[in-house]
């Protein structure tokens, strides 16, 4: 479980750099926003998850459910693979990740 909370905060570095990329490469407001908002909250998800594993995974998947859901309209309004598509990808991995993990710690808390 250890691992997981780690995972937790690569991905929110990677939702972080991507805004950044996205607003380095095509002056997109919008990405650095939403980049270094994600980025931001799923590092909370992380810092809660240290203290509360149970509550940091369920965040994180939320965050993750959230971030796939965006990336697959981007992805399918565009049609390119980057960046929606790779971070669609990404965000899917994730959410399966942190769903199994919060559905482990669930049942180890019972």
């Amino acid at each position: 479980m250890i691992s997981l909370i780690w995972l937790i905060l690569l991905y929110a570095l990677l939702v972080l750099a991507g805004g950044i990329v996205g607003y380095v490469k095509a002056q997109s407001k919008a990405s650095l926003i939403s980049g270094v908002g994600s980025g931001v909250a799923l590092a909370i998800a992380w810092y809660i998850a240290l203290q509360n594993l149970t509550f940091g995974l369920f965040l994180a998947a939320l965050i993750a459910l959230g971030l796939l859901i965006t990336f697959i309209d981007r992805f399918r309004k565009t049609g390119k693979f980057m960046p929606a598509g790779l971070m669609a990808i990404l965000s899917l991995l994730a959410s399966i990740a942190f769903l199994a993990g919060w559905f482990l710690a669930r049942g180890a808390n019972a």
